[in-house]
């Protein structure tokens, strides 16, 4: 290589560094403008969020500037981090419960004000069309709002019940389980109340009959979820077999070779599993048994899982889509990192230095660990990098942002359906890009297509957003998945040490 070459491709390194720099920062200074108008409380949630992106960002940008943090000083990031973080939420808790009493004085003061208060008659309904909701049941609906909760002005027919237009008379999500006690106390479970936004931007209320909730799963369903489980467990242990150079469905008497493997991936699979169905409990939410989607290349893609029951509120939604992806990821990253801390020479497996230069996060982790050895032709590795290497590439996977993968209803949690919709509408334009190199992209992309392109329908509650907290963790989730599937560039990883 010349001097001018080797000078040409340093620039163009060091380009790639500045534009993802710029990236990061416009992100945080994103972050800032939009917390600015709420003061003192929308500061320190973007500072939490701040805290929880610094460790990562300065472990990239050091790696990528030819630093490199051992596992001590990755270590000491986190934990200091998460102190901080944890000390800002206090903080957060306490300025908002002072928020809070003020606001709703603000408002008692409001409404005493207000001659709307004094005059019950201003709040006219006016049927656009005779709603399908029968009479008696309607006039009980009409009789839950009041100028305290959601000053009806408008009754609309939609679908087989009601859109009540009117004015929001506090806080959402107090609001909306007022209401919704009080549909109960009246019509029983017949009805479900649900709080959205209009195409204007203004809160209104839907009321639909409980005929509408989903259904749970029938019997062939649950038979089709236990062959995808059989299928699943069989195309795991063919994958472990690839991975020891013998092919399973050829040679079953070697199924204990394969054995160890495929319980690693399997354990991560399920433990993606429990972490939805632990949160789901927490809300209430009743989940469909998991479509295991098998792949003989890494033994299964993860899940497809169904919503029985309608979710309370978006911040639900953002917690059950984050734990599956939380719970399978961090035992992921645990057992990437415990193999690179066990590999040495003469490990199970020895793969090619190029082999670490497609993936950002797999690979600067490995710099971290093995250091000069991933200049070798060959680097040894112990069984469970490999493990952990592929529980996290099933986990990016499942947080793409499209449809009703975990990622996608992250996006839909934070940023509401508009966004989720156009998410998923990009996601499958670059993976169609992607899939003329990369038939596991073409893959993907036909599962999200014909399975999961769909978004989640709406929770009762889509008024009241996650907050910021959630909408931190949210981007952290989405940044290690582009760090896990985008691979290094042949000169970066030059540069860093990895590859000859």
């Amino acid at each position: 290589m010349t001097n001018d070459q080797g000078l040409e491709m340093l620039t163009s390194e060091t380009s790639i560094i500045t534009i993802i720099v710029l990236i990061a920062f416009g992100i945080l200074g994103w972050g800032f403008y939009r917390a600015r108008p709420f003061g003192k409380l929308g500061i320190l949630a973007w500072l939490q969020s701040v805290v929880l992106m610094a460790p990562w960002l300065l472990f990239f940008g050091l790696f990528a500037a030819g630093f490199y943090i051992n596992i001590v000083g990755i270590l000491f990031l986190v934990v200091a981090s998460g102190g901080l973080y944890i000390f800002l939420g206090k903080r957060l808790r306490a300025e908002g419960q002072d928020a809070l009493i003020k606001q709703r004085a603000m408002e008692k003061l409001a409404a005493n004000a207000s001659p709307e208060a004094n005059s019950v008659e201003s709040a006219v309904i006016v049927p656009a069309e005779v709603p399908p909701i029968p009479e008696e049941d309607l006039n009980t609906i009409k009789g839950i709002f009041g100028i305290d909760t959601f000053f009806a002005t408008e009754t609309i027919a939609y679908q087989e019940g009601a859109i009540f237009k009117g004015n929001l008379r506090g806080e959402p999500e107090e609001i909306h389980n007022r209401l919704s006690v009080s549909l109960q106390e009246r019509l029983g479970d017949k009805y479900r109340l649900f709080l959205i936004e209009n195409t204007d931007g203004k809160p209104v209320v839907i009321v639909l009959p409980s005929s509408n909730d989903p259904r749970p799963m029938s019997l062939a369903q649950k038979a089709f979820a236990g062959i995808l489980l059989v299928a699943t467990v069989a195309t795991t242990l063919e994958a472990a077999g690839l991975l020891l150079n013998f092919d399973l469905f050829s040679q079953p008497e070697r199924f204990l070779a394969a054995l160890p493997i495929g319980v690693g991936l399997l354990t991560i699979l399920v433990g993606h599993e429990i972490g939805h169905w632990l949160l789901a409990r927490r809300h209430q939410v009743h989940l469909s048994w998991p479509f295991f989607l098998p792949a003989v290349q890494i033994g299964s893609f993860g899940a497809i899982t169904r919503f029985e029951s309608l979710l309370p509120n978006r911040k639900a939604l953002f917690d059950i889509a984050l734990a599956g992806p939380a719970v399978g990821g961090i035992i992921s990253l645990l057992m990437l990192i415990v193999g690179l801390v066990l590999s040495h020479p003469g490990s199970l497996f020895q793969l090619p230095n190029q082999f670490f230069q497609g993936s950002i996060l797999v690979g600067s982790l490995a710099r971290v660990v093995l250091g000069s050895a991933l200049q070798s032709p060959l680097v040894n590795v112990h069984p469970l990098v490999i493990i952990g290497w592929l529980g996290l590439v099933i986990t990016a996977l499942n947080l793409m942002p499209a449809g009703s993968l975990d990622g996608g209803r992250i996006i839909q949690a934070i940023y509401g359906r508009k966004t989720a919709g156009r998410a998923t509408l990009a996601t499958l334009i670059l993976l169609g890009i992607v899939s003329l190199a990369n038939n596991l992209a073409l893959y993907w992309a036909i599962v999200i297509l014909l399975l999961q392109r769909d978004l989640e329908r709406p929770s009762l509650n889509e008024v009241t957003e996650p907050d910021d907290a959630r909408a931190a963790l949210g981007l952290l989730a989405l940044f290690l998945m582009i760090t896990t599937l985008l691979p290094l560039t042949p000169g970066l990883a030059g540069r860093l040490g990895i590859g000859g």
